[in-house]
């Protein structure tokens, strides 16, 4: 499996970005795939994920903000962040797994990440 984001940049505070992930190699049976971000300093943050039946789950602190999306053949993933706010700046990574047990836990212990991709908000 290979996951590559693009799609990060700068932003003033209030605007929007969208992030993709092109995934290669994954199955589209049973899944987990997603988004987690990590700030200088901090510790991993699960921020939104698709499961394999369609259900989305999104971290409290960005709920009504982002939205994450596939496309209809389900080997790109999308998330689209309005309203940015500084402490939204982070590394952001799209992960992904086929197990069961490792899509029980957060998005950070799955076993496929991409490089990752930076966010930076900063007026």
């Amino acid at each position: 499996v290979q996951l590559v984001e693009s799609g990060g940049g700068l932003v003033q505070p209030g605007g929007s970005l969208r992030l993709s992930c092109a995934a290669s190699g994954a199955s589209d049976s049973y899944y987990c795939m997603g988004w987690f971000r990590q700030a200088p300093g901090k510790e991993r943050e699960g921020v939104a994920r698709i499961d394999w039946d369609g259900r989305k789950t999104y971290a409290d602190l960005v709920k009504d903000r982002f939205t994450i999306s596939q496309d209809n053949a389900k080997n790109t993933l999308h998330l689209q962040m309005n309203n940015l706010k500084p402490e939204d700046t982070a590394m952001y990574y799209c992960a992904f797994d086929f197990s069961v047990n490792f899509c029980r836990g957060p998005l950070y212990n799955t076993r496929w990440w991409g490089l990752g991709t930076q966010v930076t908000v900063s007026s």
